[in-house]
């Protein structure tokens, strides 16, 4: 994925405030953020961005510059489905949802990233009891 894909808002300074998620990592979870959005209903781009932003309480933040490009990739790899849509009185919008290969590739990245979490988790011991 192309740098600058998520604002990481990295800009804390060393004396004990909370860090925010790595770049890189939020990077290799965007079309996984993306997918899971789309499963629910189609949605707009503004709409996928603001509800990444407002899910993660602010951790997470799309650079728009990045994003639509992520979302037409998305369309040519045939995971999602864009339409133009117009409303009375709204500028046009174009609105994605899920195809069935899109369904298929949420499936397989929600079944990577569970075993990613768990082989961390085991390393790290975040989140095991005492």
């Amino acid at each position: 994925m192309e740098s600058g894909l998520i604002d990481d808002g990295n800009r804390e300074d060393e004396i004990g405030r909370k860090p925010r998620l790595d770049r890189e990592l939020k990077k290799g979870s965007a079309e996984l953020l993306i997918l899971s959005l789309l499963e629910v209903r189609a949605r707009h781009g503004y709409e996928i961005s603001q509800l990444i932003e407002q899910r993660s309480e602010g951790t997470l933040k799309f650079n728009v510059a990045s994003f639509y490009p992520l979302l037409y990739r998305l369309e040519n790899r045939r995971w999602i489905e864009g339409r133009w849509v117009e409303k009375a009185g709204q500028r046009r919008r174009r609105y994605y949802r899920l195809t069935a290969s899109g369904k298929k590739m949420l499936k397989e990245q929600r079944r990577t990233w569970a075993e990613f979490v768990e082989a961390m988790r085991r390393i790290t011991g975040v989140g095991q009891r005492a």
